[in-house]
């Protein structure tokens, strides 16, 4: 190992002789594994050497290492009298030191883990909550997290323990949310998430007689109003400006081609992208299973060719050698399966490069119903491509159908609709007003 990375022979001889040889040298191998590139690993070996010898490993084989003395050795070697760095590069020395030492040491079992800090108060019913979610309401792992994320940040506010939840009030829980909305200038549908997920636990409390019968009725949530605000996206004019700056040989081009034409084209979730496995993608039949994230149905679709040409080319020439069976990896080490955060922070930079508001990966499924929507497609088949269980998913979109609505309201008013009776209205009129019933999701009577 130290043969591929030092030529010189004074270099190789102190790796060959120097303290923890093969320790070292299992640890190079581990970092190779990682997928860490050339430049890393003599880095690495190079500091472990130093990491060897200013903690006196080889001394003390038995001894575990506490961060308080990896930060005191770093310290005091990066400040060496005979040190040939500038001062300016003392910091990051230490800093390197520090990293190197820590990842060596926890590799080789020999770092003091800190104790992890205690539980909050009510960790354990919040943990047999997140199983109820999961084994009998069948939410999604995102979905769960997100419950109990709400929850674990109201019951801190609360700071009521978990022996004194019997005793709680509505007017306790009523002081709570009024010091959200006015401190902290919580929005309406974020203080209907928080509700939402204290009602849900409250009757999951009470079956189990942690609390006081009757409060989860009597928190009332927020009104949201179905629909009331339009599907916000970018246009599909800004979807192509996007999809052209990825045209190019660069690898981050290369791959970033390949996940915004899966988000745009098939208007798929971000988890959706980052789950697809190379199983997945079926060569021969052109086709491509998805797993959807809500209802973990799959779906199939047909691969477009220009898609699969850029995950093709993502495959044969960006994707590092892996294990992992995810289609996109991170490109930097250590190699894994690319995160929902990471996606979503990389479509995010990408837009504001491009002097847009940093619009998130569902953005990207907006904007693809909307397009579905301007070619004619209907809210069943736009429901279909997107994997929605339900048509009030898709119903949402069909206000945005801004030209047909004009359209419509130019028809009204040139068929005189504020003068006429309802029964005498042409046939063509009642076919505008019942499209216009559908994309408006108004009552027709309410026209009438």
């Amino acid at each position: 190992m130290f043969e591929q990375l030092f030529k010189r022979p004074k270099a190789l001889a102190r790796q060959r002789t120097g303290p923890l040889a093969e320790e070292r040298r299992a640890y190079l191998i581990h970092l190779v594994q990682q997928g860490m590139t050339l430049i890393t690993q003599r880095t690495a070996a190079l500091y472990l050497l130093i990491v060897a010898h200013q903690l006196r490993l080889a001394e003390r084989p038995s001894d575990v290492i506490t961060l308080a003395e990896i930060q005191e050795q770093a310290t005091r070697w990066a400040n060496r009298p005979d040190r040939k760095t500038t001062p300016e590069g003392t910091p990051l020395a230490r800093q390197r030191f520090i990293a190197f030492a820590t990842a060596w040491l926890r590799f080789l079992d020999r770092l003091l883990q800190p104790p992890p800090p205690p539980p909050g108060p009510h960790a354990d019913r919040i943990a047999a909550f997140a199983e109820y979610l999961h084994s009998e309401r069948g939410l999604s792992q995102h979905t769960i997290q997100t419950h109990c994320k709400y929850l674990l940040s109201f019951l801190d506010h609360l700071d009521v323990p978990p022996e004194d939840l019997p005793q709680l009030t509505l007017v306790q829980i009523d002081r709570a949310f009024m010091e959200k909305i006015t401190r902290d200038r919580y929005a309406r549908r974020t203080i209907h998430h928080h509700a939402d997920a204290l009602r849900a636990f409250f009757r999951f409390a009470q079956q189990r007689g942690w609390c006081p019968p009757g409060l989860a009725e009597d928190i009332h949530l927020p009104r949201m109003y179905r629909h009331e605000t339009l599907p916000v996206g970018p246009s599909w004019d800004v979807v192509q400006r996007l999809l052209e700056k990825t045209e190019g040989d660069h690898p981050a081009q290369i791959r970033d081609r390949a996940l915004f034409l899966l988000l745009a084209t098939y208007g798929l979730r971000a988890g959706e992208v980052v789950r697809l496995r190379l199983e997945d993608l079926d060569w021969e039949h052109e086709r491509i299973t998805v797993v959807r994230s809500k209802s973990f149905k799959t779906q199939t679709y047909p691969l477009c060719r220009t898609v699969g040409d850029a995950i093709l080319r993502y495959l044969q020439e960006v994707r590092p050698r892996s294990a992992h069976r995810q289609v996109f990896l991170s490109r930097w080490a250590p190699l894994g399966p690319m995160s929902r955060v990471a996606l979503t922070a990389l479509v995010r930079r990408r837009f504001f490069e491009l002097g847009e508001r940093s619009w998130s990966p569902h953005a990207l499924r907006r904007a693809c119903a909307t397009r579905l929507l301007d070619q004619g497609l209907t809210l069943k088949e736009i429901g279909d491509h997107l994997g929605h269980s339900h048509p009030d998913a898709t119903r949402l979109y069909a206000k945005v159908d801004l030209p047909h609505l004009r359209r419509v309201a130019a028809d009204i008013e040139l068929t005189g609709l504020e003068q006429s009776s309802p029964r005498s209205l042409p046939l063509d009129a009642r076919v505008d007003l019942a499209q216009l019933s559908q994309l408006a999701d108004i009552d027709l009577g309410d026209l009438l």
